[in-house]
């Protein structure tokens, strides 16, 4: 270009000042031109890769646009109706609020641009699997404290069947339910020495009776409780119910016992 210019110069009889303008003009001209031809071979190279890639003639790419869009709206219908599962079955048992806010933002999709619609359905969806996971979490801790207090309770049931373990039981439902002190829980154990030996396994073979208390038949202790045949409590509480109304207190019935030896 600067070896034309020079050849313009010398067979032309315009002024230097004339000729620097014009060539400040091609130049100006040139920079703004040529990145305009850039952008539009840009975007028609790119209009016909995607029409060969889709198969979807240039003048039908104005429907593929809508198509498009209304694939994104369901997905973002999709992803706000999962985010709202997810926050009602969970939010009594983790943190919702990023879930919420999420939904919040999302709730609005038609209105949001494809690249910010995109993003917002990927923020709602990272905030649903959280809490999701967080919910989990909270499931796994209370199956895991469900687990120990029914262990804890098992390893209780198994000492309250053992003869020391059933005594302690008695004497704690004697005094807590009756007011019965620890004079009538001699009387009591004396009884049930005799009839049991304190073994919620005894049983008569002769009468049927059942249990610690020796309940005949063994099936009245279910008043009390369905595991009457393996809880030596369930026998314990019927047992004191069955002295209270029959005698009114252990000692009567262990003077009874030892005058006609039954009860």
């Amino acid at each position: 270009m600067l070896s034309t210019l020079r050849s313009t110069l010398r067979s032309s009889n315009l002024s230097l000042g004339r000729v620097l303008t014009g060539a400040a003009a091609i130049i100006m001209s040139a920079s703004v031109v040529t990145p305009m031809i850039a952008q539009q071979q840009e975007s028609e190279r790119a209009t016909r890769q995607l029409s060969e890639s889709t198969g979807i003639h240039h003048d039908q790419l104005g429907v593929y646009d809508k198509l498009w869009r209304d694939r994104l709206e369901g997905v973002a219908q999709q992803s706000l109706a999962k985010a709202e599962a997810t926050v009602q079955a969970n939010a009594s048992k983790a943190d919702a609020s990023a879930a919420k806010t999420a939904i919040a933002g999302l709730d609005d999709y038609k209105k949001l641009d494809d690249s910010k619609l995109r993003k917002t359905i990927d923020t709602t969806d990272a905030a649903t699997a959280a809490l999701a996971a967080a919910g989990a979490a909270a499931d796994q801790r209370a199956a895991e404290a469900a687990a120990a207090a029914a262990a804890a309770a098992a390893a209780a049931q198994a000492n309250a069947n053992t003869p020391d373990g059933a005594r302690a039981t008695a004497r704690s439902l004697a005094a807590s339910t009756y007011g019965w002190g620890d004079d009538q829980f001699q009387c009591l154990n004396s009884l049930w020495n005799k009839e049991s030996g304190w073994n919620y396994q005894a049983s008569n073979g002769s009468s049927g009776a059942t249990g610690i208390p020796q309940s005949l038949p063994g099936s009245k202790m279910a008043a009390f409780g369905a595991d009457w045949a393996t809880n030596a409590t369930t026998q314990i509480k019927w047992g004191l119910d069955y002295i209270k109304r029959g005698y009114g207190s252990p000692c009567s019935a262990w003077g009874h016992s030892q005058s006609v030896n039954w009860y």
